[in-house]
């Protein structure tokens, strides 16, 4: 390898006097390395040059600075990164004539990083102690004409208790001939004799320059120019309810005064975060994250993360609390080993091949790259043994369907089922698992689904439908093995059913998106969500519903009102004049023909999030002691611009002695009030009559 061997343990230096030395040259290496040291030198070592041009062979370099190493570059003609040693920071970028894509006005630590927070054992809440993980030594993994993969390592030991995570972390890169990008993925791992810790994020940053990139793309719908930091900044912006949010009041460019600022209006469900990043227009140049699996996210497939927000900034997150809280802090327990992969990512680059082509093209075409990159997973390049291949991976098949007697004699198609193997735990742990890895699927209108490219290990299969309250799981462990195939034949859910359908308010999808959703405050507008399907992102709208209901609250009329127009999707506090809060009341009535005194009636309440909050109970009296679900959840979705965090599903069992013939009136308190984004979402309230048999069914 050209001497790099004996380069890897050099600690860090700089120098500004460049000379370039390459393989072909490996006869003479040493003695000019010794004549240019002496002068003060700065060495730059490319490898491998053996045959063909630059343009189609992988490179990898190494900057040499009085005898030490301080910079490793990643080049195969197309694109060049160059990284620290150690450290694996990446501290430029060098495509398509712009010299580094990265922010060079910021300290190279800062550009783009592997970073995570931790905490002590018995830590609670999701902050941390957080750090950019930083390598202490660098191995070149493999280096050959087709590819260059490199390692950076940070080992952890005892002196080192209290002041890092225990983890070994190994940050790899990986370049790749012809490629306009490269890959990163890292595997982290605590053995039992360490000390236990929480984990609440890891990811991957990227902060692009700001004189570049301004146009932001995260979704077909979801794009546009962006504002700079500097508008968030007190002299030109107004800070509002949460630290994220400001109001842009003196922006550099005018075209953003009066608008609100959040990177959280711009989170996505892990199952539609598969491309997203920023354009540059002189020149123009596309750059975007790719994540072609979602196997080492947490979570599974609806659990949302931040995606770009101004800065501009790009990330990549395999690990957070957003939406979810504490129950989504990764915490290992005493004598608990664990190991896992994140990642490989791809960063791609891309640049318009027709000068009378729209800039909109990056897009398109970064889609297209992210489908090759799908269609390519698991990759078969990356060197680590702790990546399987196809051939060592597992697929499962099946068909789900749903048995539900009294919308059907016969079982259900699970049409759109989500279906998934994620570790075994309880009925829809799934959502909030984090240590392991999640394979996820979605049925086809016939309820036929096939799983494939699973690691192996022990799993149980888990299920969820739209259209169905509550979770399916297999109470079997599924093993797979590699290679294996596993035919599972009709997986049958029974959704949780005591008897008819009485009255129903909204969709069982776990969403309050088919609710009512205000208009905004004007004087705080994100112009993107104007007249959009995702119009809940907008800024403050928790505060519209005491504009809307100032003195008396919302009242619910089964058969006469309209939940997408009379039901407020989320049940909040209200501000007092004192500047105080308080709880609210909110009212279901409706009618029954009859009622059977001795019967048994049932109260299905889903629940598409909750923070910090209470919801009690009462039937026909606001006095009685109520059935409450205690003070639940710590998802922070209204305050983060979503329409859902962690799903929750209450059976409440109502007494028909509690019922009365004509009028009845359902209270549903939500009791705490100490700020304004305590509160739940719906997502589906439904009253069921007593059981009844197959005959009266």
């Amino acid at each position: 390898m050209a001497d790099l061997e004996s380069f890897n343990n050099a600690p860090n230096s700089g120098d500004d006097r460049v000379k370039k030395i390459h393989k072909d040259q490996k006869e003479c290496l040493a003695p000019v390395l010794s004549e240019l040291k002496a002068d003060g030198y700065k060495i730059k070592i490319a490898i491998p040059d053996q045959g063909g041009s630059a343009s189609c062979q992988t490179k990898l370099c190494s900057c040499i600075s009085k005898n030490v190493i301080y910079e490793v570059v990643m080049d195969n003609g197309i694109l060049q990164v160059t990284l620290s040693k150690p450290e694996g920071i990446v501290t430029g970028m060098q495509y398509n004539g712009i010299s580094n894509l990265l922010e060079d006005l910021n300290d190279e630590s800062n550009r783009g990083y592997w970073d995570l927070v931790w905490s002590k054992e018995g830590s609670t809440g999701t902050t941390g102690t957080s750090y950019v993980i930083k390598g202490e030594s660098l191995r070149v993994v493999v280096e050959n004409e087709e590819q260059v993969e490199i390692s950076f390592t940070r080992m952890w030991d005892p002196s080192l208790e209290g002041k890092l995570a225990p983890l070994n972390i190994d940050k790899r890169f990986i370049m790749l001939r012809n490629s306009s990008g490269f890959y990163s993925y890292a595997i982290y791992e605590h053995f039992k004799e360490w000390p236990a810790f929480n984990l609440p994020q890891t990811r991957i940053v990227f902060k692009l320059r700001k004189d570049k990139f301004h146009y932001m793309a995260v979704a077909d719908n979801r794009q546009r120019p962006m504002p700079l930091p500097e508008d968030r900044l007190p002299e030109r912006g107004k800070p509002l309810a949460t630290p994220e949010a400001v109001l842009l009041v003196n922006p550099v460019e005018v075209e953003f005064k009066g608008e609100v600022d959040d990177k959280y209006q711009y989170s996505c469900e892990n199952k539609d975060l598969q491309v997203h990043g920023w354009i540059c227009c002189e020149p123009t140049v596309g750059f975007w994250q790719i994540t072609p699996s979602n196997e080492f996210r947490s979570g599974g497939p609806l659990k949302q993360n931040l995606s770009s927000h101004v800065g501009p900034i790009n990330l990549a997150m395999f690990l957070s609390a957003h939406y979810s809280g504490e129950d989504m802090v990764l915490k290992l327990k005493p004598g608990e080993p664990w190991k896992k992969v994140f990642g490989p990512v791809f960063i791609y680059l891309n640049t318009l091949s027709d000068d009378d082509d729209e800039p909109q093209c990056l897009w398109e075409d970064a889609k297209e790259q992210m489908l090759n990159e799908v269609q390519s997973w698991p990759y078969s390049f990356p060197a680590s043994e702790d990546f399987p291949s196809s051939e060592q991976r597992g697929c499962v098949n099946g068909r789900f369907q749903v048995q539900d007697r009294f919308i059907s004699d016969y079982c259900i198609p699970g049409n759109g089922a989500y279906v998934g193997l994620a570790p075994p735990g309880e009925v829809g742990s799934w959502q909030s698992e984090c240590k392991g890895y999640q394979f996820w699927t979605k049925a086809d209108p016939e309820g036929y689904f096939s799983i494939n490219n699973i690691r192996t290990g022990d799993y149980n299969l888990y299920a969820w439908i739209p259209g169905f309250i509550g979770d399916y799981r297999n109470d079997e462990v599924i093993t797979i093995t590699p290679g294996c195939d596993l035919d599972l034949g009709d997986v049958i859910y029974k959704p949780p059913r005591d008897g008819p359908t009485l009255w129903e308010i909204g969709i069982p999808n776990r969403s309050a998106a088919e609710f009512y959703i205000p208009d905004p405050d004007p004087k705080y507008i994100n112009k993107l969500y104007v007249d959009h399907p995702d119009r809940f992102r907008q800024y403050g709208l928790w505060e519209r519903y005491a504009d809307l209901y100032p003195d008396e609250d919302l009242v619910y009329t089964v058969g006469t009102s309209d939940y997408a127009k009379d039901w407020f999707f989320a049940q909040v506090t209200r501000k007092k004049d004192d500047n105080s809060y308080q709880g609210t009341t909110w009212q279901i009535k409706f009618k029954l023909d009859s009622v059977q005194n001795s019967g048994s009636y049932k109260l299905r309440l889903a629940l598409a999030t909750a923070n910090v909050a209470e919801l009690q109970v009462r039937i026909n009296s606001p006095e009685t002691n109520p059935w409450s679900t205690g003070v639940t959840g710590h998802d922070n979705t209204i305050a983060r611009h979503g329409i859902h965090g962690l799903y929750r599903l209450y059976s409440i069992e109502v007494p028909g002695s509690e019922l009365v013939e004509e009028d009845n009136t359902i209270f549903l308190t939500q009791t705490m009030a100490t700020g304004p984004f305590q509160g739940i979402m719906y997502d589906y309230i439904r009253l069921e009559g007593p059981p009844c048999s197959d005959s009266e069914n």
